[in-house]
């Protein structure tokens, strides 16, 4: 079954969602970074959330990047979300693992540590948009739902979840995003308070097979919604060959000269999708002939 992400309203209540199911994507990210439960947890948390936050934008080659800087053991999480919710991304440290937290969950928080959320959206400006807030507790949820309030002034609840297999593989996973619109009634923010507080966790909802309808409807529980917009998503990687050679080219005249007279081929992973791009100290030659042009 392919990944989707589902656009609602409530009808007349100034209330928009999103809702995700992301097992796929998380599964493919589990695979080309070889991650821990826990490191699968994080990255996954933090992918679904970029594909919902990539849909959000309003330019078709648009694009957002969440990163998520914790003093953590699993380091660094940095993902990128494009306007179609296709998503790619990393962490620092995949092989981290760390035992399960009282309740049973994976200690995601424990993973991230604190530090700070950052989002750059890539909107076709000159600049892109940069809004930073300090991590609430490194779960990713809450603290996406600080940096809507805090940076975009939206006040939102979002739940992301990744359930873990007993032989590591993704079971399930996805998201929803629920937002309040200018001039919404204190009536209907009572209603989906009430709703939220009744919910069940993301995880129980998907492993019951869930689908983003109704999961929609049970956040939404009480009010008329329109589905507005359906799409399938993925994983995928940006990367090109064209592209390393820039990157190359951007480290500067010394590196790059170092790389191409120390050894006779140098290889350059992709991040994203672990991709090998190979070069002989001759091409780095005649990149390094390009850099000076």
């Amino acid at each position: 079954m392919s990944d989707t992400l589902l656009r609602a309203i409530a009808r007349d209540a100034g209330i928009q969602i999103f809702a995700a199911v992301t097992t796929g994507l998380v599964e493919r990210a589990r695979q080309i970074h070889n991650t821990t439960p826990v490191a699968t947890a994080a990255l996954g948390r933090t992918l679904t959330a970029t594909a919902i936050m990539g849909s959000q934008l309003k330019v078709d080659d648009g694009s957002v990047t969440v990163q998520v800087k914790g003093n953590g053991p699993l380091g660094a999480i940095v993902c990128v979300g494009d306007a179609d919710g296709f998503v790619r991304g990393y962490l620092q440290n995949p092989a981290v693992d760390l035992p399960l937290r009282a309740d049973g969950k994976l200690a995601v928080g424990m993973g991230v540590g604190q530090g700070y959320l950052m989002v750059i959206k890539d909107i076709g400006l000159k600049d892109p948009v940069t809004g930073t807030v300090v991590l609430v507790n490194g779960e990713i949820a809450e603290d996406l739902t600080r940096y809507f309030a805090e940076s975009e002034q939206i006040p939102s609840a979002c739940a992301l979840g990744v359930l873990v297999d007993t032989d590591r593989t993704v079971r399930c996973a996805g998201g929803w995003l629920v937002q309040l619109m200018p001039g919404v009634k204190d009536a209907d923010i009572d209603r989906l308070e009430d709703n939220l507080a009744k919910l069940q966790p993301m995880t129980t909802m998907l492993d019951q097979g869930m689908k983003p309808e109704q999961i929609i409807e049970s956040v939404l529980s009480g009010f008329d919604v329109d589905f507005l917009q359906k799409d399938e998503i993925g994983y995928r990687c940006a990367c090109s060959r064209e592209k390393v050679e820039r990157a190359l080219i951007s480290m500067g005249r010394t590196e790059l000269q170092q790389m191409a007279q120390e050894q006779l081929e140098s290889e350059v992973t992709c991040q994203f999708c672990d991709k090998i791009y190979t070069f002989t100290s001759e091409q780095l030659q005649a990149l390094l002939q390009e850099a000076e042009k």
